[in-house]
């Protein structure tokens, strides 16, 4: 099948998919996505997607970078909206690539409405989502018998300045396991916040940098720990952060115990220690 006839058949001029880019990885690109990035002409990326899936799309598509991260947005919302339409009317065959799956704190809303209120057809193909991928590398069951009857994802992005607006009591259940999303920088109000509404400081926690990445990194630690040793830890780099008892199965990982500052010492000195 000729290029021109792959677009065809997946992407209709005008038409707009949004597409799951999984945690980084590649090889956890679905095949589904694989074949639209290959058959559009105007490719918009997140700052998450990672360099092995770029480097699928192809020389003959326009490569947009749309990429927001914390503090450093490269275009507003609005401005995303405003090229995803533009592109369309202009009867590109449009792929909005973003990282994990499009449908989880990805903004997928705004833009299909945009879209939607000029008249263009948008689609969606799911992506691996980093949770799944973070479990995976530590070889856990998010969801594990008699331990964790169901799992809870949140971001724990908010506005500057602003406390987070959740739930907490229905967020500390020890029979749950809690996938957080965008949570370095919340850490000391996520333990806070945990513990006031009844979750124990000795809570299991994994923090997964980089999940699925060569440079992928883990460290298991408890509830009560996490502020003093994530930002440490995780730096500036995409972290996500798993609590509950099912993690306490978490293989591969620098150990809580390893992490914890002896008397008078640091968690950065820790940190450098194990550098």
């Amino acid at each position: 099948m000729q290029p021109n006839e792959l677009s065809s058949e997946l992407i209709a001029p005008g038409e707009v998919w949004l597409v799951g880019a999984g945690p980084g990885d590649p090889d956890l690109l679905t095949r589904k996505a694989e074949k639209l990035i290959a058959a559009a002409e105007v490719v918009f990326t997140d700052a998450l997607v990672g360099p092995g899936i770029l480097a699928l799309i192809p020389d003959h598509a326009e490569q947009v970078s749309v990429g927001k991260r914390s503090g450093r947005h490269s275009k507003d919302q609005r401005t995303i909206d405003q090229l995803l339409v533009e592109a369309a009317l202009a009867g590109r065959r449009v792929v909005r690539l973003k990282g994990g799956d499009p449908a989880l704190f990805a903004r997928a809303a705004e833009e299909i409405a945009a879209l939607q209120a000029v008249g263009v057809r948008v689609r969606i193909c799911p992506g691996i989502t980093a949770a799944s991928a973070a479990a995976a590398s530590a070889g856990i069951s998010l969801s594990l018998r008699g331990v964790a009857a169901r799992v809870q994802f949140i971001t724990a992005h908010s506005r500057r300045g602003q406390a987070l607006d959740l739930d907490w009591t229905a967020l500390a259940d020890p029979a749950c396991t809690l996938a957080v999303y965008m949570g370095r920088d919340a850490a000391p109000e996520l333990s806070r916040q945990l513990m006031a509404a009844g979750l124990p400081g000795a809570t299991p926690v994994l923090i997964t940098c980089d999940a699925s990445l060569p440079q992928e990194r883990r460290l298991r630690t408890r509830l009560d720990l996490l502020p003093i040793v994530v930002r440490g830890f995780a730096g500036d780099r995409p972290t996500l952060i798993l609590i509950g008892e099912a993690i306490a199965a978490a293989d591969h990982a620098i150990t809580a115990q390893a992490m914890e500052p002896r008397r008078g010492q640091t968690a950065a000195a820790v940190l450098g220690d194990r550098a």
